[in-house]
């Protein structure tokens, strides 16, 4: 047994008593937290290659426990060099810049050579200022959080594991060779595991994970931004239907399946949000291979790339739609199922990963196979000619999403799992 497993053992063991649960309402304290999020900054601007819904999540989640009263501070790498140390990004929540390798953006699959110096940085600072908890997101967090050599309560998040990028991805995988010995080290290193849909607990069972410090929490929407009512983007006159999809710009996420599937959806447009900025999409090489693949089909006229759009205009372009599209090849969570979703708008989606969560299968969308344009046209020409059908499943969405994946909820669910990790501190000020 490595030194950190006897540390994560002893915390484990220190925490097995009653007194060390969180006691919602008992106000000696706020409770601190600390998120490690080494590449997926909450301020980034999303849809490029590296940030999406991880960045979405620190974000959302941050905000949701500040709003039960913690303290929270995000631990991010500084990729520019006129970043500040500290920002605020709402009250009660502070995002820091790492100094951790070069201040430009890294791709985070060449970031593991500067997680010695990040880990360095948290050390000194947990030696200063120990948090209550610690909640590493990524694979490379959990790394240089567990690396630290302070003895914090730690949890972790992956996000995305690598075993599972490799069976997808075989030799077009550019993780660093040894992201699945770490993923699997890092199951006995930390106190608890949370997972994001029940898909990821048998991967992580199969990597040597002990089921009960494993806890399945999804990821969650802005119900107050993501709703029926709303703006909407305005549509094209000489097409019926518009299909949507938002997503980053990555082979991954089958965007050209959708592609494929348009010539059998000839009164349909295509609408993609993700990528680079609009001016420079052009120098977008996932962007060049959709428009190329797009003349080859026929179907150029009627796909449209909108670039990378802010979170703001994410629902006017949902609820603009008749169906929004989802087709990822695997995939860990799947946000914008979900905010599709609480827009009142079916989802056809890919049946993988978290997508067999949050869609139900022929209540608030349909589930297709992945990478199988015939099977995701068909699906989606059965919603468009039925507008009746298309109506119940965004109502049913609508609702099972308030039901279940509000920050809210998320937040009680994962202070839930901090509370039998913490070590027995004293007891913390955390609204009920």
């Amino acid at each position: 047994m490595t030194a950190r497993q006897r540390d994560a053992t002893a915390r484990r063991r220190r925490v097995e008593s009653p007194a060390s649960r969180l006691a919602p309402g008992d106000h000696d304290r706020e409770l601190r937290i600390e998120l490690v999020s080494e590449h997926a900054s909450p301020l980034a601007t999303l849809g490029g290659a590296d940030a999406g819904g991880q960045n979405v999540h620190v974000a959302c989640l941050a905000r949701a426990l500040a709003g039960h009263g913690a303290e929270v501070t995000v631990l991010t790498r500084a990729d520019e060099p006129a970043l500040p140390p500290r920002v605020e990004l709402t009250p009660g929540v502070v995002v820091e810049h790492v100094p951790a390798g070069p201040p430009v953006p890294v791709p985070k699959d060449e970031l593991l050579p500067h997680m010695p110096a990040f880990a360095a940085h948290l050390r000194r600072r947990w030696l200063a200022h120990r948090p209550d908890v610690v909640h590493a997101h990524f694979w490379m967090s959990g790394w240089a959080a567990t690396r630290a050599g302070v003895p914090v309560p730690t949890v972790q998040t992956f996000h995305a594991l690598g075993s599972v990028k490799r069976r997808h991805q075989g030799r077009a995988d550019t993780s660093p060779p040894q992201r699945v010995a770490i993923e699997a080290e890092l199951l006995h290193d930390v106190d608890h595991v949370v997972a994001t849909c029940s898909d990821e607990v048998g991967e992580l069972l199969a990597l040597g994970a002990e089921p009960e410090r494993v806890t399945v929490v999804p990821c969650g929407i802005d119900a107050r931004l993501f709703r029926p009512s709303g703006p909407v983007l305005p549509r094209r006159g000489d097409v019926a239907h518009r299909i949507a999809a938002v997503s980053r710009l990555v082979p991954r996420k089958g965007i050209d399946d959708v592609v494929r599937a348009l010539p059998h959806l000839p009164d349909t447009e295509l609408v993609v949000a993700g990528g680079a900025p609009i001016d420079r999409l052009g120098a977008d090489p996932e962007a060049r291979r959709l428009q190329a693949l797009a003349r080859r089909c026929g179907v150029a006229d009627r796909v449209r790339l909108l670039g990378s759009i802010t979170r703001a205009e994410v629902p006017p372009l949902l609820r603009s739609s008749d169906v929004v599209v989802c087709t990822p090849w695997y995939e860990p969570f799947g946000i914008v199922p979900l905010e599709a979703m609480a827009c009142g708008v079916p989802v056809v989606g890919s049946a993988v990963g978290g997508l067999l969560d949050t869609i139900v299968d022929r209540v608030t969308g349909l589930l297709v196979p992945p990478r199988d344009p015939p099977a995701l046209a068909a699906g989606v020409r059965r919603l468009l000619d039925n507008p009746s059908l298309r109506s119940r499943m965004g109502a049913e969405g609508a609702a099972r999403v308030r039901e279940r994946y509000t920050w809210d909820q998320v937040a009680r669910a994962t202070l839930d799992v901090y509370g039998r990790v913490a070590a027995p501190q004293g007891r913390w000020a955390v609204s009920a």
